[in-house]
């Protein structure tokens, strides 16, 4: 096994890494026991120049005997590893391996109870110093619920805030859309190996990502994405953030988890209400019944947070498209977004016909089955869903499961 090799980032020497990546991919080594052999002896290195006596006194005899071989995969791993930090990339950004005690760690994760011994880092690290607020929520929303990630991630972008989420399918992917269009960019923190990119539908996302804000996980090159990984990956989000918004979550939702860590570290939580017949409202709810803070917009957090928004720059002042409620595919640029008026989101609109009007009015601002609108309105079923289909084409009426529509914020 060479050692000899240049060094492997700014923070790590190769034989610095050799060592942090034997000690903490040797099986039965744990994130305790590697903190616990840490405190002991100093670092990587010291462990294993230590006596093993040390180990069995620390460990007990088992695990000592596991340290004490290095693990058939390791070569592949150094040199994988190495590969990655050094090879030319089409995409823009600093890669690096942070360790604990690296200047550039990031110093809010060290007041966390189990902070990340390593972390793997591809983009533009000075955002890990940047105030940030983690959005996260369901991976199932409603059009509306990736509507209001895409908006608040936005607003807390522009207000100079990196936007803090999981890279995972719709709320996550929506919350970084939105944040790159502002200056405070976004961290997406991944239950991956950073060679790998998980969905793969947000390839594109994740290389936007590298060119304005940065990727980071904890899990060595080449870690596949593992169900227990992601509510592991939970405690980095609620911990580099100032506070945790949760935008739509089922009582089931793993961003409960995040909201959970970000309290019991000491952090603000944030949830958005939504209809008391939408399943996907009930988890924000019950956070707003546990003592989480109601939002209704981007100033709410900013007040709670004592951070004021600074003044928006021209270049930001764009429109978001009509009918915002679509999901976005893969292939769509992120959408321009303006400074969100989260409190006109429901202004009305002189392109609709009277008809739509009535719709709209009888749908109100919580989902309502078909038989609901026919009562309200007295139409009959077949105008009613003439009108409904042409609302859902346009955006601004959402066909959610069990036959129930909702009405779409427009900003």
């Amino acid at each position: 096994m060479s050692t000899t090799a240049a060094p492997a980032s700014d923070g790590l020497s190769s034989d610095e890494l050799i060592a942090w990546l034997r000690l903490l991919e040797t099986p039965g080594i744990g994130r305790a026991s590697a903190r616990k052999l840490l405190a002991a002896l100093g670092s990587p290195q010291a462990i294993f120049d230590a006596p093993t006596a040390a180990w069995n006194e620390l460990l007990g005899h088992k695990l000592a005997q596991q340290l004490a071989q290095p693990p058939a995969e390791l070569p592949a791993l150094i040199e994988r590893t190495q590969t990655w930090l050094t090879q030319a990339d089409d995409a823009p950004g600093t890669r690096a391996i942070l360790a604990l005690g690296d200047a550039r760690y990031p110093a809010r994760l060290l007041e966390t109870p189990d902070p990340p011994l390593l972390l793997y880092a591809c983009g533009r690290l000075e955002r890990l110093g940047a105030p940030a607020v983690a959005v996260v929520g369901s991976r199932n929303p409603s059009a509306q619920g990736a509507e209001n990630a895409r908006v608040f991630a936005c607003a807390l972008s522009q207000a100079g805030l990196a936007v803090v989420s999981g890279l995972a399918e719709g709320i996550d992917g929506a919350a970084h859309e939105g944040a790159l269009l502002g200056w405070g960019g976004t961290i997406a923190v991944v239950g991956t190996g950073l060679d790998r990119v998980y969905p793969r539908r947000h390839r594109d996302l994740a290389h936007q990502i590298v060119k304005q804000g940065l990727l980071l996980s904890e899990f060595p090159l080449g870690t596949a994405p593992l169900a227990p990984n992601f509510p592991q990956r939970n405690r980095i989000i609620a911990g580099l953030s100032l506070g945790t918004l949760v935008v739509e979550a089922a009582l089931q939702s793993g961003s409960l988890i995040s909201a959970r860590l970000a309290a019991e570290y000491g952090r603000e939580v944030f949830a958005i209400p939504g209809s008391i017949h939408s399943p996907q409202s009930k988890g924000c709810h019950a956070l707003i019944k546990q003592g989480a803070k109601l939002v209704e917009s981007t100033q709410d957090i900013l007040e709670e947070l004592k951070l004021a928004a600074p003044a928006q720059p021209a270049s930001t002042e764009s429109a978001l498209p009509t009918g915002t409620g679509r999901r976005y595919r893969k292939t769509d640029p992120p959408p321009k977004l303006a400074p969100p008026q989260t409190e006109h989101l429901f202004a009305p609109d002189t392109d609709r016909t009277d008809k739509d009007q009535q719709i709209l009015q009888a749908l109100g601002f919580g989902p309502a089955t078909l038989d609901a609108l026919q009562a309200r309105t007295g139409w009959s079923t077949s105008d009613l869903s003439v009108h409904l289909l042409t609302l859902e084409l346009s955006g601004e009426v959402e066909r959610l499961p069990g036959q129930l529509f909702q009405r779409c914020a427009r900003a």
